[in-house]
């Protein structure tokens, strides 16, 4: 029996590159490389589909890619403004189809309704959709949709027609459709799992097609590899319940805030908008790690664990112990980051048994409570002020000197709020 289209995927075409092509309208037609600052060590992390004729992509190092694509325009990435688009982006999807949920900056899907569902309802959908975007946000921003009889299928059809394309996918036609794809074109092939894959003689998306329910299940070492088998067939399965298992941001350090004494506030603002994040999603860290990269020497990171906690100042305590140890401490830095770990939701975790040491009396000072307490109130307090007010309204003193560095990044996971992201 002919399994129905039930879902349709939407994904951006080189969104960086065509956002920053919007705004400055000398940059249409050209190759264009974003990175995140204009340092020939540094990488592109877009690239308009002018620069990727030139075989210029994402990772690609500046002074490279000016060597492959002569002429090529650097500019320096623009988060704000792909979240302000990105808004507008799923704004105009949404006035033409309910959107079931954003994956990332430039991805979304929606569910088809049982009576939209014939390829020609579809199409006519798609086409409003490409319509509605130029209209209402960019003719420069061009997007490719997908459609097929699950969400995985769909995604991979939105990626067989780039750029600007529209494929569906219909049962009847697999497994043959997917056959002309790499493995690496597969979501959740890596070059990891290619290798892995290849171990097992599975070199093709034919043979990788062709194998059975039990091959996979081997290949992948689990479940993952059923899933698989399933979904290339167009099966319906729900997807995986998963908890998130870090989180925290990095930055790659422009020239002049190479020294120490420059990439501290850096750090520190960092992990001030990671704490801030592990608080809006309700969740506390029982780990940190430090990460630095140096100008000159291999890499470095350390851990150290605590309670858990999601307070900024108990956190930047376990931080500055961490930099205190670091390795050359006189040496240039490339990169900094932190990451949180050993999360867990905050009403799901056994509390200590006995209270800080440097706690208040809660006899002698009832308003103040213990430590904990006036830290879990200063953080509120802090971040009720910035959702509002935007975060360059209210800060830690450690920022001081980083409130223009270290811009909003953007993860594959978190799409900021357009109106409270201010740096």
């Amino acid at each position: 029996m002919e399994r129905p289209l039930t879902a349709l995927f939407v994904d951006c075409d080189s969104y960086f590159a065509s956002v920053e092509q919007h705004l400055d309208p000398s940059l249409r037609g050209r190759p264009v490389g974003v990175a995140p600052v204009l340092a020939e060590t540094s990488c592109c992390i877009a690239a308009s589909y002018e620069a990727k004729a030139f075989g210029v992509k994402t990772g690609t190092r500046i002074s490279d890619a000016r060597n492959m694509c002569p002429g090529i325009a650097i500019v320096e990435a623009n988060p704000p403004e792909y979240v302000r688009f990105h808004h507008r982006v799923v704004a105009a999807v949404e006035d033409c189809i309910h959107v079931e949920a954003v994956l990332s900056i430039d991805e979304m899907w929606a569910w088809l309704p049982y009576n939209l569902r014939e390829p020609a309802n579809v199409e006519a959908i798609a086409n409003k959709i490409k319509a509605t975007v130029a209209r209402e946000v960019s003719p420069v921003i061009k997007v490719s949709i997908g459609a097929g009889p699950n969400k995985y299928l769909a995604k991979i059809a939105s990626k067989m027609r780039k750029p600007d394309g529209l494929f569906i996918i219909q049962q009847h036609q697999l497994p043959d459709v997917l056959h002309p794809l790499k493995l690496r074109d597969l979501t959740g092939i890596g070059s990891s799992m290619e290798a892995r894959l290849h171990s097992f003689g599975i070199r093709s998306v034919e043979h990788l097609c062709d194998s059975t329910k039990p091959e996979l299940h081997k290949a992948w070492g689990g479940v993952l590899g059923d899933r698989l088998w399933h979904l290339l067939r167009g099966d319906e399965i729900p997807d995986l319940a998963s908890s998130r298992k870090s989180l925290g941001h990095s930055h790659v350090l422009p020239p002049a805030s190479r020294t120490p004494d420059q990439a501290w506030p850096i750090l520190c603002k960092l992990l001030h908008k990671a704490c801030e994040r592990l608080r809006a999603e309700h969740l506390l860290t029982g780990s940190l790690t430090l990460q630095l990269g140096f100008v000159r020497g291999p890499s470095w990171s350390a851990d150290a664990h605590t309670v858990e906690t999601d307070s900024t100042i108990n956190l930047m305590h376990l931080m500055q112990r961490l930099w205190r140890d670091r390795p050359e401490p006189g040496c240039l830095i490339l990169k900094v980051g932190v990451v949180l770990t050993r999360l867990c939701e905050q009403g799901n975790h056994t509390p200590q048994l006995f209270q800080d040491a440097d706690a208040a009396d809660p006899a002698a000072d009832p308003a103040a409570g213990t430590a904990a307490e006036k830290h879990r109130r200063l953080d509120a307090a802090l971040d009720k002020l910035r959702a509002r007010y935007g975060r360059k309204v209210i800060y830690y003193g450690s920022v001081q000197e980083s409130r223009d560095a270290a811009p909003m990044r953007i993860s594959f996971t978190h799409i900021p709020d357009a109106e409270v992201e201010g740096d």
